[in-house]
């Protein structure tokens, strides 16, 4: 039976127009929100200036106020986000001039954040997606460097438990190379769901692809393509939720339908209803709507609950607002 939601909006991060694509997760019992990028001045002027931080924002309880002041070793959004061992592995990411390899762990201990460095990845990397599985942390997609006209199909692990962890380089999924997908586990496997092509257009600009198709990746298995999605879900908050024994829950993210509307400031937003897939029959189906859009955010389980910290109402545009589901 697919799970009913509750949602309750929590206190907002304190800056007035939030962030796109932080860090965030949990250590010491606090939820962490590092990093990440908006757009300074107007909006809707073309080209618009995106600011990339280095700020962080900690809440202690969920009923709580945030706590500022805390930095991180540079600006830096757009990477992946996994939080094991009390701590919040921060992988890869971007400025305004680069991709990174750099990874680094976050703790919260006595009123101090502080951050410490692990294996970098393989190459630069930011716009991928990632998450847990048993001690091992996956990373799927991406692209290489703000430039790029082609995005990545590579799949890299680190075992936490090796005696010195390195990041390995495992089979691609077998399908098109894509950025801003979702990540998931459930089942004893990592799901690739949905994403972004990137094609150069007459200009040799990057153009998107938004790609509806998804896979599973089972440990000594090897990956296996699963039912499309009914949309794309493009930079939807991730990873995606697990429910019971065999569901994911995908919140909103961005179909592009309606990538080319005019103007861009009277865009409607991206989708708001809930895609579930049941892993027991390979299906997916919609479980109502979130009471709001977002994209390109991290998902954070906290408190039994599953955290979405500011991300993207529409194009150019962030929130503050911070929300949290309970799965009934």
């Amino acid at each position: 039976m697919t799970p009913s939601l509750r949602w309750q909006q929590l206190s907002s991060i304190p800056d007035r127009e939030g962030f796109a694509a932080p860090f965030a997760g949990v250590s010491g019992g606090a939820l962490i929100v590092a990093g990440g990028a908006n757009i300074t001045g107007d909006k809707w002027q073309d080209p618009f200036t995106k600011k990339w931080y280095d700020t962080a924002f900690v809440l202690e309880q969920p009923d709580g106020a945030w706590r500022s002041g805390f930095k991180l070793p540079r600006a830096i959004g757009y990477g992946v986000s996994v939080s094991v061992d009390d701590s919040v592995i921060c992988i890869g990411g971007s400025d305004a001039e680069r991709h990174y390899t750099d990874v680094f762990r976050l703790t919260w201990r006595n009123g101090k954040l502080d951050a410490t460095p692990l294996p970098a990845l393989p190459k630069p990397c930011a716009n991928a997606c990632g998450a847990l599985l048993g001690r091992t942390v996956y990373v799927a997609g991406g692209i290489e460097t703000p430039t790029a006209t082609a995005a990545l199909n590579t799949f890299w692990a680190l075992d936490l438990d090796d005696v010195k962890p390195r990041w390995r380089e495992l089979e691609p999924w077998p399908g098109p190379e894509r950025m801003l997908a979702i990540a998931g586990t459930q089942d004893g496997s990592f799901f690739l769901i949905s994403g972004a092509r990137l094609m150069a257009d007459a200009e040799g600009k990057p153009v998107r692809e938004f790609l509806r198709d998804a896979y599973r990746y089972t440990p000594g298995q090897g990956w296996k393509r699963i039912s499309d999605l009914p949309r794309a879900a493009v930079a939807a908050p991730s990873p995606a939720v697990p429910a019971g024994a065999s569901r994911l829950l995908v919140f909103t993210g961005d179909d592009g339908a309606n990538v080319t509307f005019k103007p861009v400031e009277r865009h409607p937003g991206f989708p708001r209803d809930v895609l579930v897939y049941d892993a027991a029959n390979d299906s997916w189906s919609v479980a109502g709507e979130a009471p709001f859009s977002r994209a390109t955010v991290p998902m954070v389980k906290w408190h039994d609950r599953f955290v979405i910290p500011n991300g993207e109402v529409r194009p150019r545009v962030r929130t503050p607002e911070v929300w949290w589901v309970a799965l009934q």
